[in-house]
């Protein structure tokens, strides 16, 4: 299983114990913040994933696939932290780990693919995903909360 897979990888990188961030596998995704979450317990809700994915870092957005008709989670979602390095401790963490009975299959991503949508001709159009920021935490005086002081400043 892919769960399977990526643990051994990281076990032949300790096990060599020459980790470095350039020679590592999780160095192909170092221009994406994105992880693909799967098998989620379908009750889950965004809150929830959140709360799971935000111990290793600040989550800013998250897409949790729904399905069209009855609006009931499909079990899996795609999450954007605020720092990329964030990325590698949730794969490296949560990959594997249960919530609810369930094993949890966590992966680096590029985010969700854009939309196809049907034209009246019977083509389809590819419409770009675009962020919504959905889960950042909201500014003050232009900055992000998490980025503020709370000793008076």
């Amino acid at each position: 299983s892919v769960v399977k897979e990526i643990q051994r990888i990281n076990q032949s990188e300790l096990s060599r114990g020459d980790y470095s961030e350039t020679g590592s596998w999780h160095a192909q995704y170092r221009n994406s913040a994105w992880i693909f979450a799967g098998n989620l317990p379908f009750d889950l809700t965004e809150g929830d994933i959140i709360c799971i994915f935000s111990q290793y870092g600040e989550i800013m957005n998250i897409e949790l696939i729904r399905d069209k008709d009855t609006g009931k989670s499909k079990g899996f979602a795609f999450l954007q932290y605020e720092d990329q390095r964030s990325t590698v401790l949730a794969v490296d963490n949560l990959n594997g780990s249960n919530v609810l009975a369930r094993t949890l299959r966590v992966d680096h991503s590029y985010g969700p693919k854009p939309r196809r949508i049907k034209q009246p001709d019977g083509s389809y159009e590819e419409e770009p995903y675009v962020p919504t920021m959905n889960a950042a935490p909201p500014l003050v005086e232009g900055r992000l909360v998490s980025d503020t002081c709370w000793n008076g400043e």
